[in-house]
């Protein structure tokens, strides 16, 4: 199957980039910490802000607590790179993307975002829509609708490229297409769903659009 699009965002951890495994060291250290079950926690962290899946985990805890661990959690996976590579296919997916409009549009913070795409050998995008710049983390839409306007195109124009149940419900909410990347996306209704990159294809159209095909 194929889609047209103008414009690309992409979510990063788990889409361009693989980090679970720092992901579920710090959670899990969390989880110990709060007394919660690690493996429940782990079925609900991916997409959002840290102190957004605290809030849920926890809906009594005071949000102050909530941001001072999210702080902690930053600090220590901003220097924590051990097990970052990139998803399969994604230096030859953004090769692919150089001269196209994209944005990354992600739940890290801009110090996370650089060096987990570095420890990945992946170039940083020019338009970036960082934990710092919305005030509301997916599944709100704030974050793609930023990338959109920023790079000058309709919600409509534009396709989504997530992991998460968060981040498929943010591009939803933003009315736009979702490719769903991986095995947590294909519990989710998308537009189409792959295992990773290398099962995607970019074709650049005379009129300024751009085809995406989707392999088996």
């Amino acid at each position: 199957m194929s889609l047209t699009a103008r414009a690309l965002l992409l979510d990063m951890d788990g889409t361009l980039v693989n980090s679970d495994a720092v992901v579920e060291r710090y959670w899990r250290i969390w989880a110990a910490e709060q007394g919660l079950d690690p493996e429940q926690v782990l079925e609900v962290v991916h997409g959002r802000q840290a102190h957004a899946t605290m809030a849920v985990l926890l809906p009594d805890r005071p949000m102050e607590r909530n941001l001072a661990d999210n702080r902690w959690m930053l600090e220590r996976e901003t220097t924590d790179l051990d097990g970052v590579v990139p998803v399969p296919g994604a230096p030859a997916f953004m090769a692919a993307l150089a001269a196209l409009p994209h944005a990354l549009v992600t739940s890290a913070d801009e110090a996370l975002a650089r060096a987990r795409m570095g420890a990945a050998g992946l170039p940083m995008p020019e338009v970036r829509v960082t934990a710092e710049r919305v005030g509301a983390s997916k599944p709100d839409p704030e974050g793609f609708l930023k990338g959109a306007a920023e790079l000058g195109f309709a919600p409509a124009d534009c396709v989504v490229f997530e992991d998460s149940e968060a981040g498929i419900a943010a591009g939803r909410a933003a009315g736009m297409r979702v490719v769903g990347i991986g095995p947590r996306a294909g519990a989710h209704a998308t537009d189409a769903h792959v295992r990773d990159l290398e099962q995607v294809r970019i074709e650049a159209l005379p009129d300024g659009t751009m085809r995406l095909r989707f392999s088996d």
